[in-house]
């Protein structure tokens, strides 16, 4: 039996809708895992917990969803690059290096840190065609929405707690962001290969042994056996990242990795204002988390502008004395038209001659003076505006 192709992704609207939802799931199981890591006084212990839930989800789809085993079958026909397969080292990397580094830089410094890397792994993701959409250029809108994305993090930040700005610490935050660009960038590559729950299958068979090794390493399995705690909130993250997974894999495959990256913090801001609303201990809104969820909406808009078309010229006019079109004479194009001032016999039709190339009327001129560039039919209009037969 023969592979279905894989489904077209949605509309551009509903695509980033998918991720702003992934978003706010991101800003839950943030809370989820960092909860339970210090419930279990280990903060690896709630990564390995959510790859682990995870893991355990991709499983049961296995054996329920067909579209997993067959895109996992369309993979290995495919024949795609080895390094394809590598987007789930992103977002293990992420994990790791927030769990080491929130306690150096803050939560806001971090934040900022991990924005600013995923904007730029998202502009040169989209740049270098990684992504299903393909080559991406480098546009002042696109440029513009990176750095306001950045900015909306910073003003919803204010007021959080800045810790040491160390600089090697600060640099591997912004790596991190950069690897959760490729992540979605790869991630989306697969999906187009195969299907979108082989990627997200995909995303945790490479993810997972990496978080387990980083835990095994840092002497995670080595404590007291940890105490787990009560709540099965508390082990939502796994589920949560799936969905996360497979909401960025939507998202790049319709509008490429900078503006879904984009809408990913919009998600996660806010998410994050919903937590503080809702949470009994939570401090209430926020004006600047509310202003820096509403600048990275703008921020999505502005990066999806693409500058206006070249304006097309039309070309010269050619004077009368131009030279007649190939292989008709001057005395045969003569004798084509009737003299001035007489018609056609009755019954006959005249006789239609082509206008030669690059004339008024090939060029499309109006006859009320102005000017309607067509398109060759044998050929499209070249970036000038000129006609390339």
């Amino acid at each position: 039996m023969r592979d279905r192709p894989s489904l077209r992704p949605p509309p551009v609207a509903i695509a980033l809708a998918l991720v702003a939802l992934g978003g706010t799931a991101s800003a839950a199981q943030g809370a989820v895992n960092a909860e339970l890591g210090q419930r279990v006084g280990n903060a690896t212990l709630g990564a390995v917990v959510n790859n682990l839930g995870g893991t355990l989800l991709i499983l049961l789809g296995l054996l329920a969803l067909p579209s997993m085993r067959t895109g996992l079958a369309a993979l290995r026909r495919a024949r795609l690059p080895w390094w394809s397969y590598l987007g789930g080292l992103g977002g293990a990397a992420i994990v790791v290096l927030g769990a080491y580094a929130v306690p150096v830089l803050g939560v806001a410094v971090f934040t900022i840190a991990q924005v600013a890397g995923g904007s730029l792994g998202g502009l040169a993701s989209d740049r270098a065609g990684l992504a299903p959409v393909g080559r991406l250029p480098l546009t002042t809108p696109r440029i513009a929405g990176a750095l306001l994305g950045v900015v909306a993090v910073a003003l919803a930040q204010v007021g959080h707690a800045v810790g040491d700005l160390a600089v090697g610490v600060l640099l591997l935050a912004v790596a991190g962001g950069i690897g959760v660009a490729l992540q979605a960038a790869l991630n989306g590559r697969i999906s187009a290969a195969g299907s979108a729950s082989a990627a997200v299958a995909v995303n945790f068979v490479v993810s997972t042994p990496v978080v387990l090794l980083v835990a095994a390493l840092a002497g995670a399995f080595n404590a007291p056996p940890a105490r787990w705690p009560e709540g099965w909130h508390l082990y939502t993250g796994g589920l949560l990242g799936v969905g996360i997974v497979a909401s960025l894999v939507i998202g790049v495959r319709a509008a490429g990795v900078l503006r879904t990256g984009l809408a990913l913090v919009g998600g996660q801001l806010g998410g994050a204002l919903l937590l503080d609303v809702l949470l009994p201990a939570g401090p209430g809104a926020r004006l600047p988390v509310l202003a820096g969820a509403l600048l990275i909406l703008l921020a999505v808009l502005v990066a999806g502008r693409s500058p206006g078309p070249p304006t097309a010229t039309a070309p010269a006019a050619v004077p009368p004395t131009a030279t007649p079109p190939t292989g008709i004479s001057r005395p045969a194009r003569a004798a084509a038209s009737p003299p001035a001032g007489t018609t056609a016999p009755a019954g006959t039709a005249a006789p239609t001659v082509n206008p030669p190339a690059g004339t008024a009327a090939a060029a499309g001129a109006s006859p009320l003076g102005g000017t309607d560039v067509r398109v060759a039919p044998d050929g499209p209009a070249g970036p000038d505006g000129k006609l390339v037969p």
